[in-house]
């Protein structure tokens, strides 16, 4: 199948999730994300606003801000088309609808990342994911682009329903393969 084809088709089954049985299955994994010991350990977090039927992450974003660790969270920047990432710790003050209406951080309400490589622990979204640490995500290549700028790479972690577990995934040289994905039903720890 090709990333397109997958895309479709993860998209559609996910769009079929009850708002309860994503709830539930979102509270499932992030409880599984707060048990990881490679979360415990880190003081700095990178996460993300969620849009659509995906993981709901701003329950688990506030787990992060609630354990006391220092949350990043990306914004697009529409001049490099890259993101860039600002320290967040309040979500109702310092977030706005942006690009595709996900919500990021206001730039004149947050501090930007001195430098990429203070993030540890980094929670990427994604359409689908395999057993291999293969990472699909909606197209555009900006997570892919971020990570290729960090000179330490945080732990990278992928939050995903059960149903996004796909066989296989075409990968180009530029895709970056995530170490962890936690699903409501298992932590996998890819062997990719």
């Amino acid at each position: 199948m090709t990333k397109p084809d997958i895309r479709k088709r993860i998209i559609a089954l996910r769009e079929q999730f009850t708002p309860d049985a994503r709830t539930a299955c979102s509270e499932a994994i992030s409880a599984r994300i707060a048990n990881l010991e490679i979360y415990r350990q880190a003081a700095t977090i990178l996460g993300y606003m969620n849009f659509g039927a995906e993981f709901a992450s701003e329950l688990w974003i506030r787990q992060v801000l609630a354990n006391g660790k220092r949350l990043a969270l990306p914004r697009v920047n529409r001049h490099t088309n890259q993101l860039d990432l600002y320290w967040v710790d309040d979500l109702e003050n310092q977030l706005e609808p942006g690009l595709w209406g996900i919500r990021e951080p206001v730039v004149e309400r947050c501090e930007r990342l001195a430098t990429l490589n203070e993030v540890e622990f980094a929670l990427l979204p994604g359409v689908a994911f395999s057993r291999n640490g293969a990472r699909l995500g909606y197209g555009g290549g900006f997570y892919d682009k971020l990570l290729a700028r960090m000179a330490h790479k945080p732990a990278l972690v992928a939050a995903a329903f059960a149903l996004q577990i796909v066989e296989q995934i075409p990968q180009d040289a530029t895709d970056m393969k995530v170490e962890w994905i936690i699903t409501e039903q298992e932590t996998i720890a890819c062997q990719g």
